[in-house]
């Protein structure tokens, strides 16, 4: 009898699918529908018809044929100028991610110290980061000139020539590289800012107690506790550095002479230019499958020199 009464003392499990539960589970999807209808029909479907089309002859005018692996067997056994902008990419990526974490390292070390205008400073520093990149290049383009430009006449003052930056196939690349740093380097440094600030100060009082000079600390201490910050910079830095456009675009449409033909311009003008959609796809994918495996490898690599504790 004690067993059957604290059966029947014991409460009645909800249905699981309870005219309550459903009616919840539906308002949920309805407030979250535009954004899924949004990401479906401007982000899945787009990513789904591009590897069709990378498939055939597409020029967007005419009906596609499919041609199989034509477009990728073309990308690396027929076309120059395909290897050229892998090329030219990678020297945009080697030149561009050091100088941006290093400096922005550097930004961010002298904005966490306590001095007066530090807000300003921070501001300052990341005010590009906000500004409209064809207004960015658009200005550095004066400032590169080689009769008036800025960069020129300052060098005019320590004896020194400048080059014609914008139309010499050796200093082009350099050029959008520096306007590339200036322009995104606020970013990292509000990250590694962050970073900094929240490393404890009991880790540096127990430095000095051990007697760690100012550059012992910072390398025993600030360094292992901000690779988490430079870690996570790196993939995405790597990832962007992949895709620039819009300063190689408006500072030198990728000459002079193809020297800064990087690979999304040269893909830009495959597909708008020539009208050869379905061979833009084709690198489009190729892209798409390199970054992806970098940053597994950057991933896996990440036990040997990030520190989390």
């Amino acid at each position: 009898m004690a067993v059957k009464a604290k059966a029947l003392a014991r409460p009645a499990t909800r249905p699981r699918f309870s005219r309550r539960r459903v009616r919840q589970n539906l308002e949920g999807w309805l407030f979250i529908a535009p954004v899924v209808v949004g990401v479906l029909s401007f982000y899945f479907v787009p990513i789904l018809i591009s590897f069709y089309t990378s498939f055939t002859n597409a020029d967007g005018l005419t009906k596609p044929d499919w041609v199989g692996l034509f477009n990728y067997q073309r990308l690396f056994t027929r076309d120059q100028f395909f290897r050229r902008s892998v090329l030219n990419t990678l020297f945009y990526v080697v030149g561009h991610i050091p100088l941006t974490i290093g400096l922005a390292l550097a930004l961010a070390l002298l904005c966490n110290r306590p001095m007066r205008g530090v807000t300003w400073f921070r501001t300052a520093y990341f005010i590009p980061v906000v500004t409209n990149v064809v207004a960015v290049s658009l200005v550095w383009s004066f400032f590169f000139s080689p009769r008036g430009g800025i960069i020129n006449w300052g060098l005019s003052l320590v004896g020194i020539g400048g080059p014609a930056w914008l139309t010499d196939t050796t200093w082009a690349m350099p050029a959008v590289i520096i306007v590339s740093v200036w322009f995104g380097v606020g970013y990292p440094m509000i990250i590694l800012l962050a970073g900094l600030q929240g490393i404890p100060e009991i880790y540096y009082d127990a430095a000095k107690i051990d007697g760690a000079s100012t550059w012992g600390r910072f390398r025993y201490v600030t360094l292992p506790l901000l690779t988490p910050a430079i870690f996570f910079l790196t993939i995405t830095q790597f990832i962007s550095s992949f895709q620039v456009f819009g300063i190689i675009y408006v500072l030198t449409g990728g000459g002079p002479a193809r020297a800064t033909s990087v690979y999304i311009y040269y893909l830009y003008q495959n597909a708008f230019q020539n009208s050869r959609l379905g061979y833009a796809s084709a690198m489009a994918w190729v892209l798409f499958a390199a970054i992806a495996l970098i940053t597994l490898v950057q991933w896996k690599l990440q036990k040997r020199w990030v520190i989390y504790d």
